[in-house]
């Protein structure tokens, strides 16, 4: 029993391995730039619709396609054709083109335009060398689209707020507004048009420069109805409108004399002017001035 207890354990053996111990060597680091080894980058397929669902074939599908890319290039080829000669479409982008900058600059100026000079805009050579007014984001005497819009759906605007206010808005008074707003623009325009053609001006200015100018007494129709909101005395809203109306006036001197009497150093189209006619055309300067009167007198009431 001794010779038993006093055998030591038999040593503990580890169980040797039957495949040979292989470690896989990490990726290589990629440079900069490179996807990683091994990996893939995702690429997005386009949609494309399931035509069969629809119970349409591959060629009914295409042909589809085919004839909608036909309709609207035969619309667009429309539209350039009917309307680009009286609305130049190619000429939006040229008065869009603003600047917060500009933008606080013009409203100064429409607010304050007797303390502005020089009032002559300024001409630069196109890369086909010929002469092109710059655009208004080089050039604060330009005409631009940006505001006359923007204060155009602003008066809209306050004007239902207005007739809130007032417990009279319904829901008409917006076309209201803006019916209104369109006859006066027409109006202003036709008159400036057909002024100029009695007049036989010729200028290089777009019709889209003549429906901007007119757009620019949305800012102090806004001035004055924005003066009504606070019910004022009647004194001192009628000396808001007046001074917004003088403001219009004398800024429309300004800017339209370059397209009624155009100057012979910033022009894009020099002409020569009889000492008759500039005084028939100076007359319809200041006509077109006190008219303004009348229009935002219009669209004051709302």
């Amino acid at each position: 029993m001794s010779s038993y207890y006093s055998r030591s354990p038999p040593p503990l053996q580890h169980p040797v391995p039957t495949h040979p111990a292989f470690i896989p060597e990490p990726p290589s680091t990629p440079g900069p730039g490179s996807p990683p080894q091994g990996y893939h980058r995702y690429q997005p397929q386009p949609h494309i619709p399931d035509f069969a669902a629809w119970g349409m074939n591959d060629s009914t599908a295409q042909f589809g396609m085919q004839l909608g890319q036909s309709a609207v290039a035969a619309g667009h080829e429309y539209v350039q054709k009917n309307f680009g000669g009286f609305i130049p479409l190619s000429n939006l982008k040229h008065h869009f083109n603003v600047s917060n900058s500009y933008v606080i600059k013009k409203l100064q100026i429409l607010l304050f335009p007797w303390r502005h000079r020089p009032w002559s805009r300024r001409v630069r050579r196109s890369e086909a060398g010929h002469t092109e007014w710059q655009p208004p984001r080089d050039d604060v005497n330009s005409p631009d689209l940006y505001i006359p819009l923007m204060a155009f759906v602003t008066y809209i605007l306050i004007s239902a707020l207005q007739t809130g206010l007032q417990d009279r808005f319904h829901p008409q008074i917006l076309g209201a507004s803006a019916s209104r707003a369109l006859v006066v623009l027409l109006l202003d325009f036709l008159f400036v048009k057909g002024g100029c053609y009695l007049l036989n001006v010729q200028s290089s200015s777009q019709v889209t420069d003549l429906v901007a100018y007119g757009g620019y007494k949305f800012v102090g129709v806004i001035l004055t109805l924005l003066t009504g909101l606070v019910n004022p005395s009647r004194t001192i809203y009628l000396l808001v409108f007046s001074y917004a109306f003088a403001a219009n006036a004398f800024f429309l001197l300004r800017s339209l004399r370059s397209v009624v009497l155009p100057d012979l150093s910033s022009t894009t189209t020099p002409v020569t002017v009889s000492h008759a006619q500039r005084k028939r055309r100076i007359t319809f300067l200041f006509l077109e001035a006190v008219m303004q009167v009348v229009y935002m007198g219009i669209l004051i009431r709302v």
